[in-house]
């Protein structure tokens, strides 16, 4: 399975009552294929407020998203937990719902060992035929999906590949020792064209919802080899790539969206709106 370069994780897009708005989640998969160039769309990752989201609300966004794409993009299904037992019953969900792969994050908060998360990802993987990316993210759960575990898990048939934010050190172990179905992904939009560099494979990305487009001009030069080319599309895009998060992910790129004239609503408590001084900075940002 190969989901592609250009993997957006998608935002879910919510109305004036703070549920689901269909209309708009139809629209938004539209344009990142259509008009972002997105090769594969996550369905309930972090960047979709998966914290805040129901297992009906998944459920029906897995569903959604596959009708809607209908072959256009791979779908990607964000499954992961802190609960082990939790995630396989949401993963068979998903394949029930016709995903093409699971996103599955390394378990927050409750600090399992190295052994602890191989065997959390290992269990997962044994219930379901999908293919499976892990997601390493050590400053959202605190803890490091290690270069010797992540290595000892690619060995298993149906996990393919994992996507990385500790360091571009990290990344370039798991690159060079990999074997050759594993692919390498960033999840640090600034990271796309160094973890390139270094034999990663492609992003997993928040900033494809505002610039998708150009950056996988970018991820195209750098692969003909137009490195300069590449350079400056970088260089270009960096200001959007690091403005973005000034606000907790996904605060920044939903009100970005809707400045963009595809207003996908606010985002659900924890997570508040932009302030006065934060929503002028991102309206600077897109001029």
């Amino acid at each position: 399975m190969d989901f592609g370069r250009l993997i957006t994780a998608m935002v879910t897009p919510f109305n004036e009552q703070q549920d689901i708005d269909w209309g708009q989640t139809e629209k938004l998969i539209n344009y990142l294929i259509e008009e972002q160039r997105s090769d594969s769309l996550v369905i309930c990752g972090t960047t979709g407020e998966s914290p805040t989201l129901t297992d009906e609300e998944k459920l029906a966004l897995f569903q959604f998203a596959v009708k809607q794409a209908n072959g256009r993009c791979k779908i990607i299904a964000g499954t992961g937990s802190n609960d082990t037992r939790h995630s396989v019953h949401l993963t068979k969900l998903a394949e029930e719902a016709g995903v093409d792969g699971i996103l599955l994050v390394t378990p927050y908060y409750n600090k399992p060992s190295q052994e602890g998360l191989y065997q959390h990802f290992k269990t997962i993987a044994e219930t379901t035929q999908l293919p499976i990316m892990l997601y390493n993210i050590p400053g959202r759960s605190v803890i490091n999906l290690s270069v010797e575990t992540t290595l000892r898990l690619a060995q298993l048939p149906n996990i393919v590949g994992t996507k990385d934010c500790a360091s571009l050190e990290q990344l370039t172990v798991i690159a060079t020792e990999a074997p050759e179905h594993f692919k390498v992904y960033s999840g640090d939009d600034s990271m796309t064209l160094p973890s390139l560099a270094i034999g990663g494979y492609g992003i997993v990305s928040v900033a494809s919802h505002i610039i998708g487009s150009t950056m996988k001009s970018m991820i195209d030069a750098f692969l003909q080899g137009n490195v300069r080319e590449a350079a400056q599309l970088h260089q270009q895009c960096f200001p959007i790539f690091k403005g973005l998060f000034e606000c907790p992910n996904p605060v920044s790129v939903k009100y970005a969206l809707g400045l963009r004239g595809l207003p996908v609503g606010g985002v659900r408590l924890p997570l508040v709106n932009p302030n006065e001084k934060e929503a002028l900075f991102i309206q600077n940002l897109l001029k």
